[in-house]
């Protein structure tokens, strides 16, 4: 019916009408056909178009916090990718539990999606095992495995963190800190080899670091208690930007303040950090781009590519702001308070 009433072929209409497949026929053609198909009220069933071409158009984007500010601006990259090439994203928020992200990823599989992007793997993960005995294709996004099972895209974890130590010992800090990640997901273990790594460089104690429960902000302030119960420190280099808000929030219930007694320097660079008090000095990393980049290689794979896993790592780069100063002689900052 659409392609009758606007003059052309039925498999032109078709194309026309697909999201992924309009850009073989002329935009002018494909146009005349979308309009005529929204006068006559057409409505193309992608079910049916599912069952005859064995695909669902849906990738399944698993997260494991969706409140984590994070994960937005990646998530916007992998769908901006996806929906040049007609497939839509499916988002699920999982939590860290490894039991439920695989229930999850499973549930997803049952409903045909045509791949997934994950940003919940482990260092060692069972979903992964799943996808692969499943044939699902598969691309990993911010967190990757130890070993390379599959392609993943990832930012310089090791680089990021030895930028924000390199940053606070310009500054004069010596007595440098770090509120790690968790340490069996990638990122919370490679910043701290970053960590490491650099304070070794300088000929430092490597010992004040504290492992946060998780990447959230109330872990961050139960981390930086810590740490600062045990350390002297100066500076603090945190994993991530919520562990850093956290550490923000202990330092004001110690009445310290933020760089006067304790610099402090975050990860990722999340929207929003340079409005809070003070605004955030941290590492930043390319959330769109990864997130394009890891949605063009899942492309790629369900295209019939044969692509082997592999690894593509994105530059990190320091945005300073107020919550770095230079350091200066103060009294220790184990139970300082201020009148």
């Amino acid at each position: 019916m659409v392609a009758e009433a606007a003059g052309v072929h039925r498999s032109t209409a078709a194309r026309a009408l697909n999201p992924g497949t309009s850009h073989l026929i002329s935009a002018e053609v494909a146009e005349r056909v979308r309009e005529v198909a929204r006068q006559l009220g057409f409505r193309r069933d992608a079910l049916a178009a599912g069952l005859r071409t064995g695909r669902s158009g849906l990738i399944g984007v698993v997260l494991p916090d969706i409140a984590n500010p994070l994960f937005s601006p990646i998530l916007g990259g992998i769908e901006a990718a996806l929906a040049d090439h007609g497939y839509s994203a499916l988002v699920a928020n999982t939590g860290d539990n490894p039991r439920r992200q695989l229930e999850v990823v499973e549930q997803l599989m049952a409903r045909r999606v045509d791949g997934f992007v994950l940003a919940t793997v482990q260092r060692h993960d069972t979903v992964v095992d799943a996808c692969l005995c499943a044939g699902v294709p598969t691309v990993l996004v911010n967190r990757a495995e130890d070993t390379n099972r599959l392609s993943a895209v990832v930012t310089d974890d090791i680089g990021g963190m030895r930028l924000a130590v390199q940053h606070l010992l310009e500054l004069g800090h010596r007595r440098i800190g770090h509120i790690a990640g968790p340490a069996h997901i990638s990122t919370g273990f490679l910043r701290r080899r970053g960590f490491e790594e650099a304070m070794r460089s300088a000929r430092l104690d490597v010992s004040a670091v504290v492992v946060a429960s998780a990447y959230a902000r109330e872990a961050g302030r139960a981390a930086a208690a810590e740490l600062l119960r045990r350390s002297n420190v100066t500076g603090i280099a945190a994993a991530n930007d919520l562990l850093a808000l956290g550490a923000y929030e202990e330092l004001r219930a110690r009445k310290l303040i933020c760089p006067d007694d304790v610099s402090i320097v975050g990860h990722n660079d999340v929207p929003l950090v340079d409005m809070v008090d003070p605004p955030l000095t941290t590492v930043r990393i390319s959330h769109l781009e990864m997130g394009e980049s890891a949605a063009r290689i899942l492309l790629r794979q369900m295209e019939g590519a044969t692509v082997q896993p592999e690894v593509h790592v994105t530059n990190a780069t320091l945005v300073v702001r107020a919550s770095t100063a230079p350091a200066r002689v103060v009294q220790s900052a184990i139970g300082k308070a201020r009148h």
